[in-house]
């Protein structure tokens, strides 16, 4: 396993990172004010994750993606267990991850790396993205909060 932070002079990688959120300015802003990391397989990107602090103690997991080719081996996992011990290292004492009621694989795999359901978001995807989306024949509509003290 390689992650690394991404380095200051490196451009982020826009293509996984979209494939979490599909808002360009949203992950711009976010990337903008954040931690990014990427896991690289043979020098190439196949996984990324961004942190950015909420409150003093407090940061949260705002995007994890990986290739598609890549998908199903195990590295979101990694991802997410290396962004817990990231933000431990940093000093936080919580740390936040939102995803979609209609993310059914991300609900579980949050909840496998020891988060648990904080609250919900109503109609948090209509506020602020124009077009629906739709995830397992279900409509992204509100956003989970889940929350894990480190």
């Amino acid at each position: 396993m390689n992650i690394r932070q991404l380095q200051a002079h490196e451009q982020p990688p826009m293509d996984l990172l979209l494939l979490a959120d599909p808002s360009q300015k949203l992950v711009e802003e976010y990337v903008q004010r954040g931690l990014c990391f990427v896991y690289t397989r043979e020098e190439t990107v196949v996984g990324v994750y961004v942190l950015i602090q909420t409150r003093p103690e407090t940061i949260e997991l705002v995007n994890v993606a990986v290739a598609e080719s890549h998908q199903g081996q195990g590295i979101g996992k990694q991802l997410v267990l290396h962004a817990i011990e990231e933000a431990k290292s940093r000093g936080y004492k919580t740390i936040e991850v939102g995803t979609g009621n209609s993310s059914l694989d991300q609900l579980a795999l949050y909840q496998k790396c020891g988060f648990r359901m904080a609250w919900i978001d109503k109609d948090f995807f209509v506020r602020h993205y124009s077009e629906p989306i739709y995830e397992n024949g279900i409509q992204l509509v509100d956003m989970v909060r889940l929350s894990q003290d480190i």
